[in-house]
């Protein structure tokens, strides 16, 4: 059982990376300029990092593959996303508390990774074959 739930949860969250990536790379336009709007340095260049580390991130958590350090790398690229898309100090009331759930999902995103990194990726991985 605990390695059908490692695998639901590997495969849960990777998906929503995965998903963000696709959409990314659906509208990398509209990637940029919101790069842009965020005041990133280099923002066609963010927007295709961002694009390329969501869609790998999510299909190496799907499958279990290098995992920890998949994991290693997404906190740093969630906390960097966080204290750039997320200041909901910064956000008039109306949109302040759409932020503040945004900032929570992520640190609760970084919570998985840290569970990750410490207890694997499971039995059902790659890395673990």
């Amino acid at each position: 059982m605990t390695k059908n739930v490692l695998l639901i949860g590997r495969v849960l969250i990777g998906i929503l990376f995965l998903v963000a990536g696709i959409m990314k790379a659906m509208n990398i336009a509209g990637t940029t300029g919101y790069m842009t709007k965020l005041g990133f340095p280099a923002p066609e260049l963010m927007a295709y990092l961002s694009t390329i580390i969501e869609l790998a991130a999510g299909v190496m958590l799907i499958i279990g593959w290098q995992t920890r350090g998949v994991a290693w790398l997404l906190v740093v690229y969630v906390a960097i996303a966080t204290g750039m898309a997320h200041r909901f100090w910064e956000y008039d009331p109306a949109q302040r508390v759409n932020q503040i759930n945004h900032f929570l999902k992520n640190l609760a995103l970084i919570g998985a990774m840290l569970y990750i990194i410490v207890g694997g990726p499971g039995s059902a991985s790659i890395d673990k074959r």
